[in-house]
Parts: C-alpha cells; structure tokens; sequence
C-alpha cells in the first residue's frame, strides 16, 4: 500500500484499536494522532470541517482522504490481503459479523465499558441507570451467542481469523471492563488466546 495512512484516534477506544491491530497483522505503517474525547476534541471546528463531520473517532487518513467508521477503515487497509477470504459465500460472512458487531455488541458491550470505566456508575443519569439493564443483558446475549458459535468453529468465518475476528476481539477482550464476566464463556476465552496467538499481534496498550 503505497499511500501515506494516519489514524485519527482516542487510543483506548475498542474501535480506534481494531484499526491499529489490523494494519499490524499486515505489517502496515501508520501513523497516529490522538483526540482527547473527554476534552471534546473531536467536536472542535477544525475536527469537524477537517476530519469527520460526524465527531467521532476513529478515522482513516489516506492522503488527503479520509474514512471515518471503524470497520470501513479496517476494510481499506485489508481490502485484498489475507483478513478478506476469497469466497463470496465467506465475504459475506464476514461482513455480516462486522455488521452484528456494531449493532448488537458494541452498542452494549463497549457501552458498558465507557459507562463503568469513564464516567463511574456514581456519575450515571437517571436514564444511565435506567438503560443499564437492557444494556447489561443484550450484551450478555451477544456474548452467548458468539460462545455458542465459536463452540462449533475456531473462527467465526470459515477456517481462519479474518476482519470479523478482529473487529469483535476488540471490545470482546476488554469486555470485563464493562461488567461483563468472561468466564462464563469459554469457548470466547479460547478465541481470544487464539486471536492473541496470531502472528505480528499487539495489544490494546502497545
């Protein structure tokens, strides 16, 4: 890949580090800049007009362009290489976890996690607590789910890790943070050693 490629990203986002793990497992360059989200970085004027008009992070740079949306960022830097499988039935697939992680898991999972980590269950608004145990049980269901089918296959697509194994690692692993127990679901326990096994693997914090 022979553009410049930059991540505009909070780096302790489960989204901005899905980006960052797969362009490491390709042995891709990028460079880094980081937005305080909790300072409102990312609803500054120049963010907005320059970078994503949406305020969120993370966002790709290429050159002079930009994708925002995590998982169409993980998309570019993989489009062509080993994360994509070739079969069309196994494209689709994969973009159909990808799809289910950021409606069903993230939304849930991650959200937790901010709530807990970030702002402190002493902090939450009325509607916080209200949400919680919705929240709390959807993300239990996408847990089980993902249990109960990695119970069946090492992988969620096909017969090796792809993009839909690193855009739900991201969060999955972290996932304790947001209250959730992950010994309750062993065969995710054994996904993720599988997942921090791949080779040029790296971590949240790295």
């Amino acid at each position: 890949m022979s553009e410049t490629l930059i991540l505009h990203e909070y780096a302790a986002s489960g989204n901005c580090y899905k980006v960052r793990l797969t362009a490491a497992l390709l042995g891709l360059e990028l460079g880094r800049r980081e937005y305080d989200i909790m300072a409102g970085e990312t609803r500054s004027t120049g963010f907005l007009a320059e970078v994503n008009a949406n305020g969120r992070t993370p966002v790709l740079q290429v050159g002079e362009q930009f994708v925002p949306e995590s998982n169409a960022a993980c998309f570019y830097i993989a489009d062509g290489s080993w994360l994509i499988p070739e079969g069309r039935f196994e494209r689709a697939d994969m973009l159909r976890w990808m799809f289910w992680e950021q409606y069903n898991h993230e939304p849930n999972v991650a959200t937790l996690r901010f709530w807990h980590g970030w702002i402190g269950e002493a902090n939450w608004s009325d509607l916080q607590r209200a949400q919680f145990p919705a929240k709390k049980a959807a993300g239990e269901a996408a847990l089980a789910l993902m249990d109960e089918h990695l119970g069946r296959q090492d992988w969620l697509v096909a017969d090796g890790l792809t993009l839909a194994d690193v855009a739900l690692y991201a969060y999955t692993h972290v996932a304790e943070g947001g209250g959730f127990r992950l010994a309750d679901y062993p065969a995710v326990q054994d996904w993720l050693t599988r997942v921090e096994g791949v080779p040029d693997y790296v971590a949240m914090a790295a």
